[in-house]
């Protein structure tokens, strides 16, 4: 019997992507921004499409349908009507927006047609649909209700439902321009962050402050109900009609225009962020109550670009309003070619819906993966000085480098699909440190110095080094450290303000503890990532401690690493000191200085 293939695609706004569903499994998903370099990359995911079809064999004459993941005249709908009812104001926005959705986004079906030469069927999902697809059907439950958080889709930019076997329906939506996704960004814009990317930079240095304008933004810019329903003063927020995001009745509410980019963080940013953090945390946790009430469901599945924001998703489990939460671990706009694949083998074509033990995310390593023989043929064209290890030598000798706290960057298997790095393209180091944050960052990075890092624990450890009693194997739930690993400050620490509470260590585990005690985990299964495993659990052998740092093969700027030429080149362009490609290990001492890279392959090797 002939398998069915669903290529699920989301492009054009930010974060653009293809999933291929093969029977309804997820076979392969990956970010064009990985094969092209440009973070956040929104074209055509022609890349990402390759790779999808490359790893199942395939040509796209061979796919049964292509879903586009939002239906594209009901949002250019959406941005008519937002002009006109802001007009003249929103003329320059019109000006910029027009030849684009003219050119690519209005006629999808023309468009996708032309850049895939297909043939075939061509179909079209709503934004929440896909987002709810995203996290219902890779679940690990037989039904649940779903909440789906974002900027904004079609009109949608909060909606909640259930999902039971192969059926999803949404019940009720909230429209735009009322939004949490866009109150939050319009806090990251004006504390001098980018928007759709540095919103994880506000949850970060929201603990370095105070929330002492939590009473200001739910009295002047939020009317937020007991049930979760809220409305936007949109007295404060210039995104209808203008191409920012606040307006100067938001910067006098504030004492003060925004936040020039890179220039310094000053205690009314550190408080600002505090502040919104905890008006989200109150919305999503009011949002979470009402749905249990009104669905019964006992268990809660989360998509769209709010639900990244792993804070409140650890104190909405910690509420114990539902049983468990399971997250799209590609929560935001990329996911979205997920959900649009897997809702159109169960909900559209009717197909079963089968749940096991686990969800079905396959740990979301879902991208391309490089064998012994292609790892060791780029090291030798390149003159590449490495040692190749036998698996056996492989943890003892990595776990001996962490152990002296040196950094290694760890590139083994399929990329992961989603923002996080899940120990396929880590770079990782010795959790014990206390000199390892403040590392990376500087020297590794080359970020801001305020950003925590999250920890990688053994999935069989996780209770003993943090307060949290299930896995959470993608990186989507904060728990604080246990208070016995924790390290009490003093009375003169404990008056310190902002950034001066950085270097204080916190617990047994600095490296990986944040300003307030908390740590945004990732838990792994030795079944899922074998590899990452041993060398945790040959790292607890050596030091006794079974946490190592996890972040992102990457820096500042650039997305994370794709192919071993991405990975070598982050590699000799930081102070890391080892590289791990597979079974190869290199040594930064014995490199040779990088003097031109721009004749190198970056983009995934499609022939």
């Amino acid at each position: 019997m002939a398998k069915t293939y669903i290529l699920g695609l989301s492009a054009f706004y930010h974060d653009s992507a293809a999933c291929l569903v093969v029977d309804g499994e997820l076979f392969a998903a990956a970010q064009e921004e990985r094969f092209t370099r440009k973070k956040h990359d929104f074209g055509f995911p022609i890349n990402a499409v390759e790779y999808c079809l490359k790893e199942a064999g395939i040509s796209i004459d061979d796919v049964d349908y292509v879903v586009f993941y939002d239906r594209p005249f009901t949002k250019f709908e959406r941005i008519l009507e937002t002009y006109v009812t802001t007009a003249p104001l929103g003329i320059r926005s019109v000006i910029k927006a027009l030849p684009l959705w003219l050119k690519d986004k209005l006629f999808m079906r023309e468009h996708i047609r032309k850049e895939l030469q297909y043939g075939g069927k061509v179909l079209f999902t709503e934004h929440h649909e896909s987002h709810a697809a995203s996290a219902f059907y890779p679940s690990p439950f037989q039904e649940a209700a779903f909440l789906t958080v974002d900027g904004v889709g079609e009109w949608t930019t909060t909606s909640y439902g259930v999902g039971k076997d192969n059926d999803l329906r949404i019940w009720k939506e909230i429209h735009f321009p009322h939004s949490l996704g866009l109150l939050y960004s319009a806090f990251t814009y004006f504390t001098g962050f980018r928007v759709n990317s540095g919103e994880y930079k506000v949850m970060g240095l929201a603990p370095y402050g105070e929330p002492k304008y939590v009473d200001t933004i739910l009295e002047h810019l939020i009317d937020l109900h007991e049930d979760g329903s809220f409305r936007l003063n949109m007295e404060y927020f210039n995104y209808m009609s203008g191409l920012s995001m606040t307006n100067d009745k938001f910067a006098e509410l504030f004492g003060g225009p925004p936040r020039k980019p890179e220039s310094e963080l000053t205690q009314r940013e550190m408080d600002l962020a505090r502040s919104i953090q905890e008006v989200i945390e109150i919305a999503i946790l009011r949002i979470g109550k009402h749905i249990r009430q009104e669905t019964g469901m006992k268990n809660l599945v989360m998509a769209g670009g709010v639900a990244l924001n792993c804070v409140a998703n650890g104190k909405l489990l910690r509420s114990g309003i539902f049983d468990d939460i399971w997250i799209q671990p590609a929560a935001g706009d990329a996911g979205g070619a997920l959900g649009a694949a897997i809702f159109t083998w169960h909900k559209y074509l009717g197909n079963e819906r089968k749940v096991g033990a686990t969800d079905s995310q396959r740990g979301s390593y879902l991208g391309p993966e490089f064998g012994d023989e292609e790892i060791e043929k780029f090291l030798a064209d390149r003159k590449i000085p490495y040692r190749k290890l036998e698996e056996g030598e492989l943890y003892g000798e990595v776990a001996g480098v962490m152990a002296d706290e040196k950094v290694v960057g760890w590139f083994q298997g399929r990329m992961e699909f989603g923002p996080r790095a899940l120990g396929g393209r880590s770079i990782i180091g010795d959790a014990r440190s206390v000199e390892m944050q403040s590392t990376m960052n500087l020297k590794i990075k080359y970020r801001e110095s305020f950003r925590p890092f999250a920890p990688t624990v053994a999935e069989d450890r996780i209770s003993d080094y943090f307060q949290i009693d299930r896995p959470s194997p993608y990186m989507l739930l904060v728990a604080d450290v246990t208070e016995d690993r924790q390290i009490k400050m003093s009375e003169d620490q404990r008056k310190l303000f902002g950034i001066q509470k950085l270097n204080i260590p916190k617990s047994d585990v600095p490296a990986i503890t944040h300003v307030d005690y908390s740590a945004r985990i990732q838990s792994v299964d030795e079944r899922v990532n074998p590899r990452y495993y041993r060398l945790i659990k040959k790292f607890e052998e050596k030091t006794g401690c079974a946490v190592v740092i996890n972040t992102s093969f990457n820096v500042r700027g650039e997305p994370i690493v794709c192919t071993p030429a991405d990975a070598y080149r982050c590699f000799m362009r930081t102070e890391m000191d080892y590289l791990v490609l597979g079974r190869f290990l290199m040594a930064k001492t014995e490199q040779k200085p990088l003097e031109d890279d721009s004749d190198w392959r970056s983009e995934f090797e499609l022939d």
